[in-house]
């Protein structure tokens, strides 16, 4: 009986930990799944980001109608700030399969809903990021808990154009 010829496959699995992705759907009923088409329509249901004592930065996953088909909490910031990286952000969107982002944050202080200029970097990069990756971004939200959804594509559309 002639012995088995390993593989290079066979020599690495014992040295190297072998990676799998597995995408689980939490309660994802088809029959109701809620299409975005206004910042108003997300704003509905991103309520309790208005009212998050820390800054919360969390994207919404659409398909290709742009029916949500999931929600990531991205980072989990401070009273002021969040960390946010295109890595983090679109890891998830990849692996649920998104066409399409939504990102969100807060700002728990209250005060005036305008985007800082590091949300206005953060958005440059995950738009470019989005464009090589295939994923649109289609906004950038900001919720206050003493003002309406503000929206970074209506206010800075530049930055979708250029």
């Amino acid at each position: 009986m002639a012995a088995r010829k390993t593989t290079l496959a066979d020599r690495l699995s014992y040295q190297l930990p072998l990676i799998k992705l597995c995408l689980v759907h939490e309660r994802l009923n088809k029959d109701n799944l809620y299409p975005i088409q206004s910042p108003g329509d997300a704003e509905g249901l991103l309520e309790p980001l208005r009212h998050a004592p820390e800054e919360h930065f969390v994207s919404l996953h659409l398909n290709a109608k742009h029916e949500i088909i999931g929600l990531h909490e991205v980072s989990h910031g401070t009273l002021a700030a969040s960390l946010v990286h295109p890595r983090e952000v679109f890891k998830a969107a990849l692996v649920s399969n998104s066409y399409a982002i939504l990102v969100c944050h807060n700002h728990p202080s209250g005060s005036e809903v305008a985007p800082s200029a590091e949300d206005l970097e953060t958005t440059r990069q995950l738009l470019r990021a989005g464009k090589i990756l295939g994923v649109n971004v289609l906004d950038h939200l900001i919720f206050s808990p003493n003002q309406s959804v503000y929206s970074l594509r209506e206010n800075y559309p530049e930055l979708w154009t250029g």
